[in-house]
C-alpha cells in the first residue's frame, strides 16, 4: 500500500494550531466527508489487544444536546455552538473481561483467528486482566477501556486540527448520574457503556487570547 508522506513541519503545525476551543461559530457546519474522515482517524485507532472497547454517538439533535446540559456542566456553550458533538463510549466489564462474548466474538468473527491463536490470545488476555494489571473489578475494567477511548479521541483531535478544524475535549459531567439520561434518550445500554469522554467539533469563533504553552521538554522527557 502507498502511503503519502506528510511534511512534519505540518504536523507540528497542527498541534500548535489545535487548542481546546471553548465557542464555535455556529454559523459554520464541517463538511460531511471531512468529519466522516475524523471518524474513520477514530475507527482506524489501535486498543490494547485490538478489542476496541468503544462506541462513538454523534449528538446533532438540539433536543438531545439540551438534554444533556443538565449533567454536563463543561459543556454548554460548546453544545450550542459546536458543529458536531460526540459522545465517546466505553464498554463496561461485561463486554470486556476475559471470558465475556464480546471478546470471542472479536477473536473469531472479527479477526478470524484460528482455534489455536484464539486459545493463545485467551490466555495471554487474561494473565493480563488477572496478573499483570490487576484488572479486578468492574471500575477498574471500565477505566481500562477508557483509557482505550483517549486513543481515539486524540486521533480525532489530532486529524480535524490537520484539516483546519477545532475541536475540544470534555470531561465536565457527572459520569454517574448522566446514565440514565443515557439510557432514556439515547438508547445506550449503560449496563455495558458508560461515558468516557465528550467532544465537540467545529470552528473556532475567535484565536486564543494567549499562546499555547507547554512545560520545557527537558523537564517531562529523560533519555537513558
Amino acid at each position: 500500500m502507498e502511503t503519502t508522506q506528510i511534511a512534519k513541519e505540518d504536523i507540528v503545525q497542527a498541534f500548535n494550531f489545535r487548542h481546546a476551543t471553548k465557542e464555535f461559530d455556529a454559523t459554520k457546519k464541517i463538511p460531511d466527508a471531512d468529519f466522516e474522515f475524523i471518524l474513520e482517524t477514530a475507527h482506524l485507532s489501535p486498543s490494547s489487544f485490538g478489542f476496541e472497547p468503544w462506541h462513538f454517538v454523534v449528538v446533532q439533535d438540539k433536543d438531545l444536546r439540551e438534554s444533556l446540559k443538565l449533567f454536563a456542566w463543561g459543556a454548554p456553550l460548546k453544545l450550542d455552538t459546536a458543529s458536531h458533538f460526540v459522545l465517546g463510549l466505553a464498554m463496561k466489564a461485561p463486554m470486556v473481561k476475559h471470558d465475556a462474548e464480546y471478546i470471542d466474538d472479536m477473536m473469531r468473527k472479527v479477526k478470524q483467528f484460528p482455534e489455536d491463536i484464539v486459545a493463545m490470545y485467551s490466555k495471554f488476555y487474561r494473565e493480563f486482566q488477572e496478573r499483570d494489571f490487576n484488572l479486578d473489578t468492574d471500575k477498574k475494567l471500565f477505566d481500562w477501556s477508557t483509557k482505550q477511548t483517549y486513543i481515539a479521541l486524540a486521533n480525532m483531535m489530532t486529524s480535524a486540527a490537520l484539516v483546519g478544524i477545532d475541536s475540544c475535549p470534555i470531561e465536565g459531567f457527572h459520569q454517574t448520574e448522566i446514565e440514565p439520561l443515557l439510557k432514556e434518550k439515547f438508547g445506550i445500554d449503560t449496563d455495558k457503556y458508560g461515558l468516557a469522554f465528550m467532544a465537540a467539533f467545529g470552528y473556532r469563533k475567535a484565536d486564543p487570547e494567549h499562546p499555547k504553552v507547554r512545560r520545557e521538554k527537558v523537564d517531562i522527557i529523560t533519555w537513558k
